[in-house]
């Protein structure tokens, strides 16, 4: 049987000469096929390239909103930051001029004894004077006015000499990297260099306490602590009564610390403030001092 086929003619426009070229027809139907193949192959890759091109533009949008939220969220944390601290430096405030006002009152008495018409005080009388003895920490530093009025209750001292590195504040995490609040101050010392306490307190917690390592936490009455952390060793016990001065334990790398140093903080209500303010009014006797951003 006699193979079919297609003919392709070719003429020449100048000398008019003319051209058959015979062309298998399975060949033309290869070729055409391989046409099809080639468009679907074309209109593939720019499909393809199309979605990548569309992902990336969206990924870029994400990105770019996710940045604006982290910021968002970086500005609002900062506010909370600081309106936290306000409201601690408030309640602070708040309550030394209750105990002071309350203390006043106990001294001067009433104005006209003749008025009371009564000596024998109500339940309500009692409750609050309960109430008073209670928040003005007597049971903690003796009942005695004299002892309260002469007693170190505020951080007035340098937990430890040595040379200020971590400020109050955002930064940058040592080991995540990423931005984080940092509640203290860290204050560089050698290993084994004595923390002392900055007030007078009594000793809430002495052990360890996960990135802290070991820690010591001082309640000095009416809401306020500070903390001490990173310690190599102990030198008080929970429960004990410490004074201003004394040692409280010695510095280390205990917990999440890259080298020798202090944390130090200052909570007011469970609220880091800034120790800035504490150790300003400090003598200045310690190294770290040229560090203070004032």
């Amino acid at each position: 049987m006699k193979q079919q086929y297609f003919i392709l003619v070719l003429a020449h426009s100048l000398h008019g000469r003319l051209r058959r070229v015979h062309i298998p027809q399975h060949v033309v139907y290869v070729v055409l096929a391989l046409a099809v193949l080639g468009c679907f192959s074309v209109f593939g890759f720019v499909s393809s390239y199309a979605r990548m091109a569309w992902k990336v533009a969206h990924y870029n949008s994400l990105q770019k909103e996710a940045d604006g939220l982290r910021a968002r969220y970086k500005n609002l944390q900062k506010v909370v930051n600081q309106t936290n601290e306000q409201l601690a430096t408030l309640q602070l405030f708040a309550n030394e001029v209750s105990v002071a006002y309350g203390i006043k009152q106990k001294l001067e008495g009433p104005p006209d004894i003749s008025m009371e018409g009564r000596l024998v005080p109500t339940f309500t009388e009692t409750l609050e004077e309960y109430n008073f003895l209670r928040s003005s920490n007597f049971s903690k530093f003796d009942r005695s006015f004299a002892k309260l009025f002469h007693a170190n209750v505020k951080p007035s001292i340098w937990p430890v000499n040595g040379r200020l590195l971590g400020h109050f504040g955002q930064r940058t995490d040592p080991f995540s990297g990423e931005g984080a609040l940092h509640t203290g101050v860290d204050i560089s010392a050698p290993t084994g260099t004595v923390v002392r306490a900055t007030a007078d307190g009594i000793v809430s917690f002495a052990d360890r306490s996960g990135g802290y390592g070991r820690l010591v936490v001082i309640n000095h009455g009416n809401g306020l602590e500070t903390y001490y952390a990173h310690l190599s060793r102990f030198s008080v016990i929970t429960g004990q009564e410490i004074r201003r001065g004394e040692a409280v334990g010695e510095v280390g790398t205990s917990g999440r610390s890259t080298a020798p140093h202090l944390h130090y903080e200052v909570r007011v209500g469970h609220t880091p403030v800034n120790p800035y303010r504490f150790l300003a009014k400090a003598p200045i006797t310690q190294t770290a001092h040229k560090d203070l951003p004032f």
